[in-house]
């Protein structure tokens, strides 16, 4: 009886446990202020300069929540023309472009996409400092892998702001963060807690 017990116990335990994960954090994303954060009990453990959607093509605001992840995402919408050396004929294209003799169509690749809304989500890319992308929010890699890492399907995410008023432009960002582009808001920590509700 006493085992019966127990594994009932650790069942119910695991099933109240699951949701509890990502319960306790829950992404905000501030177009205005073109960054990410990951809060865990209402703290920023995470954050992360962005290049959201550009104008025609805007990032959805609103309350969502983590749908799916996908650590080799790759785009079902966008990619790119390569000729036989790999070389970009069309950096813009669709599945539906034309494909000259010899070349062919490559997907986006979107690593770490964490999908918040259909076809959006934050993903790993190239950030030039202003809102450029068909409506992701893209990420320095080595962040985007640490929102993907710590951020369980189910989390909420809260988008923000409007990124025709962007408060500050910032220069490019390679693809990866490194000391010298370490991105800090300032004053976010007075507007947690106020207005994301």
């Amino acid at each position: 009886m006493r085992i019966l017990f127990f594994l009932a116990m650790v069942v119910i335990g695991v099933s109240v446990e699951c949701p509890a994960l990502a319960a306790d954090k829950e992404v905000i994303i501030n177009l205005t202020q073109q960054a990410a954060y990951l809060l865990q009990n209402r703290q920023v453990v995470l954050e992360s300069p962005i290049s959201s959607g550009r104008d025609g093509w805007r990032t959805p605001t609103g309350h969502f929540h983590v749908l799916a992840k996908d650590a080799s995402h790759e785009s079902g919408s966008f990619g790119s023309i390569r000729d036989g050396g790999g070389r970009a004929v069309n950096s813009s294209a669709t599945p539906a472009s034309y494909v000259p003799p010899g070349c062919r169509y490559v997907p986006a690749p979107m690593p770490y996409f964490i999908e918040f809304a259909p076809k959006v989500g934050m993903h790993a890319g190239y950030l030039p400092g202003v809102p450029a992308s068909h409506g992701c929010v893209r990420m320095p890699r080595d962040l985007a892998a640490q929102f993907f890492a710590a951020v369980p399907v189910g989390t909420p995410v809260y988008v923000t702001g409007d990124s025709r008023q962007v408060s500050r432009l910032r220069r490019a960002m390679p693809l990866y963060a490194n000391q010298r582009y370490t991105y800090r808001s300032r004053g976010y920590a007075a507007t947690i807690g106020t207005g994301w509700r």
